[in-house]
């Protein structure tokens, strides 16, 4: 088998004529318009034709890319995990693919000797993850949900484990059955950073920030330890959530807790925690190729110049518009009038839940007014930004008010969590403590 990296979580696997893709994510501009590459995505979808099947773990945009897989060859069949909900399987069928779902565990043929199985991870806890909205459009009880998925591509032979997004402490069950099907694992695919809004998108002080940073990082590299001890592979490689901030945002890229990929290798190259006689490390550079025969690179990997890439940030993806910025400005009666829709649906998930908190919810409105969003019964109501500092305890959030309309408006326009993720929330909290149903909540502050 061969491996050639294309992008983020995306790579090419092929075993002999038979081919495998992976979260194909090739278009910038995921995340309503903040998401892009670095460096710049060069595939050409056109030349990705004889392709006998796409994985695809998650709904998460750089994972599904609808921007990239609408103008892939709709022949292609879609392999994904047979979800409790259908969410991720309507929305693939939309774009007009054939959609296969895989009962959780199963192995299944793609073609010729190549094969996938794919698990689902046992616990998606956003307190693990830091994806301070949950994936709640998918979540049916507070605390648990399965929207990531891990998974298993063999020959019959070689074997590649892919667990992407999942950290091991949202996915240890599967993975330790994975563990148990195969006496040897040939090569490892893990993430390596947090796809957050923290820290980046929190009012913090400059040690704040630093030691938040410092924080995230070091677990989820320590996560790829994990899994490396886990898995004991000939060969691993970090891995997705590779990406750059573009449009207006481009200046909280500095802020993020992401280091870079070579970075992260040298990093599990020098660890002691890891048998480096028995597990290599390698990384590889856009449309590079291992091959798991041989054990060879057919490139060595040129790292980041960082200069060039500020620079490029700078001056190409900070011009980028958001998918929202062509919208009209929204009025403050606009507002008033999907509010009692939101906080009915607010209110019944957070009575299902038997939630409550002292803490409000403060979000910014046009014309100098905020919503005042309680979790404890009362009804909420529209004041002046000049009171919010009667509060001694809150959650402000503020975003431009034309994807604010189309979060309220519900899924369909925009969710909570994808804006979450694609840093287009500013928040400022007191304390500076998660509250898990809070953020849980408002996930469905929408009509």
């Amino acid at each position: 088998m061969k491996i050639k990296y294309l992008s983020s979580a995306s790579v090419l696997i092929q075993d002999e004529d038979s081919k495998l893709l992976t979260d194909p994510w090739f278009v910038d501009g995921e995340f309503y318009g903040s998401w892009c590459h670095y460096p710049p995505c060069t595939v050409n979808t056109n030349d990705l034709e004889n392709i006998d099947g796409i994985y695809i773990s998650h709904i998460h945009p750089d994972h599904f890319s609808v921007k990239t897989l609408e103008k892939m060859n709709k022949s292609i069949p879609i392999f994904i995990h047979k979800f409790h909900a259908d969410f991720l399987k309507n929305a693939i069928t939309r774009l007009g693919f054939n959609v296969i779902e895989v009962e959780h565990d199963q192995r299944v043929n793609i073609k010729n000797n190549l094969n996938i199985r794919i698990l689902a991870a046992d616990n998606c806890d956003p307190e693990l993850c830091l994806k301070y909205f949950g994936c709640g459009i998918a979540e049916k009880t507070f605390g648990s949900t399965t929207i990531d998925t891990l998974s298993a591509i063999d020959n019959g032979e070689q074997v590649i484990i892919n667990t992407n997004d999942c950290p091991i402490s949202i996915a240890e069950t599967s993975a330790l059955k994975l563990k148990n099907y195969y006496k040897k694992i040939n090569f490892l695919l893990f993430g390596y950073s947090s796809a957050t809004a923290y820290p980046q998108c929190f009012h913090l002080n400059s040690d704040e920030l630093q030691n938040s940073q410092q924080e995230i990082v070091k677990n989820f590299l320590s996560q790829g330890e994990l899994y490396i001890n886990l898995f004991n592979p000939n060969f691993f490689m970090p891995f997705a959530g590779r990406y750059v901030l573009g449009g207006k945002k481009f200046i909280l890229e500095k802020h993020r807790a992401e280091i870079e990929l070579e970075d992260a290798l040298e990093y599990y190259l020098n660890s002691p925690k890891i048998n480096q006689k028995c597990n290599k490390g390698i990384i590889l550079n856009q449309d590079s190729t291992f091959d798991l025969d041989t054990e060879r690179l057919d490139h060595d990997y040129i790292a980041v110049d960082r200069d060039e890439k500020n620079q490029y940030i700078e001056n190409n993806l900070s011009k980028r518009k958001y998918d929202y910025e062509n919208d009209e400005n929204p009025t403050l009666d606009e507002f008033k009038e999907v509010i009692p829709q939101c906080y009915e649906r607010y209110e019944s998930k957070r009575n299902n839940l038997q939630f409550s908190t002292a803490t409000p919810i403060l979000i910014h409105l046009p014309e100098n007014q905020m919503l005042l969003l309680r979790s404890d019964g009362i009804s909420p109501e529209i004041i002046s930004q000049n009171e919010k500092n009667k509060f001694k305890k809150f959650l402000i959030i503020k975003t431009d008010y034309r994807l604010l309309l189309r979060l309220m408006r519900g899924p369909k326009f925009a969710h909570w969590n994808n804006a979450e993720i694609g840093s287009h929330l500013e928040f400022i909290r007191n304390p500076n403590v998660y509250e898990r149903g809070l953020f849980y909540c408002l996930n469905f502050f929408h009509r």
